[in-house]
This record gives structure tokens, sequence and C-alpha cells, in this order.
């Protein structure tokens, strides 16, 4: 059994990659092949645009792959969504696409954008939201650089973002949400039918579900006497739960527990006051729920 995964080339080839190898899979690249290396033989990957990817999943060519909600509404692709995962080219969340105008114009929704040109890649999408808010525009496809069309080459732009950053830059102001989207694993109807596929797809779903689990945490383990116990715990986030040992010594414990990376630089003095001993910080590639 092959399974054929397209991977999304371009913004979220890297990001996709790097979450790959979380999971356990060593994909590597050529700057002269579209035909990736993957160190599973059941998987067969093939770099495909994020913008079509849908397109070649729906029609057979490829077993599965990942790409935006985005895409696939936009294309209105007959697919199975196997599994959301909430990462992007920059940050490890949701992007937005928005309706977008010049900072100095008059504009304030999507009504006052009656009779006038709108710029943006997602041309269906954003004609489908027109169309629900009883807007008549004119929507034409932008090859790219969309965000300096306005006010030249357009009163308005559909575009997409993760920080707005690039769109202050440009001094654009967002007026409206058309779409929200993430990254999903899709596969093809008739290979998720298939039961061999099907059990590959889900193995990977649960390891790229617990690579992004994962992220974030850190796992923190330590000993300490059983005096002190109580002390160490309550240095411990309320909501915690962490799991408590026995060592060698009966008078010692090891405490193992899973903590956001950004608090632990915070509760490892406390720790340490509180009677903490040999306290170890360490990555964790999958969480696993």
């Amino acid at each position: 059994m092959k399974l054929k995964l397209g991977i999304p080339k371009g913004s979220l080839e890297n990001a996709t990659i790097d979450l790959f190898r979380r999971a356990g899979f060593a994909i590597t690249t050529s700057s002269r092949s579209y035909f990736p290396g993957i160190d599973d033989p059941e998987i067969e990957c093939m770099l495909i645009r994020a913008q079509e990817m849908a397109r070649y999943v729906e029609d057979g060519i490829l077993d599965a792959g990942l790409t935006g909600r985005d895409w696939i509404e936009e294309n209105e692709a007959d697919v199975v969504a196997v599994a959301d995962l909430i990462y992007a080219k920059q940050s490890f969340g949701k992007v937005r696409w928005v309706l977008a105008v010049p900072e100095a114009s008059s504009f304030q929704s999507v009504k006052d954008l009656a009779g006038k040109i709108i710029a943006t890649e997602l041309v269906a999408t954003t004609k489908r939201y027109l169309a629900a808010h009883g807007v008549s525009a004119k929507v034409e496809f932008s090859w790219g650089a969309t965000e300096v069309k306005p006010p030249v080459l357009a009163d308005a732009i559909v575009e997409v973002t993760e920080t707005g950053s690039s769109l202050r830059a440009n001094n654009l102001k967002i007026i409206d949400t058309v779409l929200e989207s993430n990254t999903q694993l899709i596969a093809n109807r008739a290979s998720w039918d298939d039961p061999a596929k099907r059990r590959k797809l889900e193995d990977i779903r649960m390891l790229l579900e617990g690579a992004i689990n994962a992220l974030g945490k850190v796992g923190l383990m330590l000993n300490v006497h059983r005096d002190n116990l109580r002390a160490v715990l309550d240095v411990l986030p309320a909501l915690k739960r962490p799991t408590i040992s026995n060592l060698s010594d009966e008078e010692w414990l090891a405490v193992n527990t899973i903590l956001d990376e950004s608090t632990v630089r915070d509760i490892i003095p406390r720790l340490k006051q509180a009677g903490g001993q040999g306290i170890v910080e360490y990555p964790l590639n999958k969480i696993v729920l």
C-alpha cells in the first residue's frame, strides 16, 4: 500500500515539514524536485500548491493532502476532512481572510463597496460573501502583492492575514472578516473508504495532533522529600495533576508534570525554594490525548 500525500508548497511548506518532523516523519526536499523523500515506505509525497491541493485530492490524483480550509471552500471540493490542524506560516493559530480598505478612505462596511473594485486571490469565496450581504461589486483576481493595489488599482482587497502587520504597513484598515481558516488534513473519498489507507491516515492524524498538542509545552520532573511534597504541589498550577511515584528511598518522591513553557522560568525557582531537587526540564515532541 502506498499513500500518495500532498505537502503544501509555498508559505506552509516549512511549517508542515517541521510539524511532520515533530510527529516522527523525516521529510527531505530538494529545490530540483517536487517529490520529497520521507522515511516511511508506505507514504509517497508530492509538493503541490495549497490553492490546488483540494482539487487534486478530490480527483484522486492524491489520496490525501494538507491545505487550508479556505482553499477547500474556494474550490468547493468534495473531500473528507480528516483533521483540523491549527498551524500557519508564522504561528500555530488560525488565519483570517479580511476585507481591508485604505485607512484614509470613507469606507466603513461592506455595504459601502457597492459598485467598487475588490482585488483578491479568493475570488469565489469573496463573491459568495458579497452576495450574502446583498452587495454588488467587481471582484478581480490578484496575482500577488494585493496589499499595494488600493487605492489606485482597487478600492478594497480581501487578503489573508495572521497578525495584520502587513496590512498596517500598507496603510490599510480591516473592516470585516470574510473567512477564518486553518490547515486541514483532507482525503479523497475513495481512499478514505480503503481500509488500509484509512488506517494509515488515522495514524498520521493521531501523530500530527500529538505534535500540535506538544507545542509550547515542556516536561518537568524533580525529586522531593515527603515533608516538602505539599509545598511543591502548591507551586504547580492548580489545574495540573502531576504524576507522583516512590523512589528507592521511601522518604523521597519523584514528581513529573507537563507545563506551559512560558511559565517554567517563574516556577522552577519557586520549586527549588519549596524543597525540590534534581529539577529537569525537557522538550516534548508529542502529547497524544
